[in-house]
């Protein structure tokens, strides 16, 4: 697979995770909510350089694309544990 291709499927997986926790957030928990600022700002990291990767335009460095990888394994992570959180609130 290629590396566009990687992040494509990445960005629309986190998108649609984040949408769908979004909907619940106003029923979770502080510990949840807290763990939902934390998510926020990875998202927030990972937007731009994701935008860039995605680019044809532009030429992203190695280094870029594996920081972003990291990031966004790390923000599919939170967003299952809040998930997690969620269910067993309800």
């Amino acid at each position: 697979m290629d590396i566009k291709k990687e992040f494509e499927e990445i960005s629309e997986t986190l998108k649609q995770q984040r949408d769908e926790l979004k909907l619940q957030m106003h029923l979770a928990s502080m510990e949840a909510k807290e763990e939902w600022e934390k998510a926020e700002e990875k998202f927030e990291e990972i937007v731009d350089p994701l935008e860039d990767i995605l680019d044809d335009t532009k030429e992203t460095a190695s280094e870029v694309i594996e920081a972003t990888k990291v990031i966004g394994d790390e923000l599919m992570s939170a967003y299952k544990r809040i998930a997690e959180k969620l269910k067993k609130e309800s």
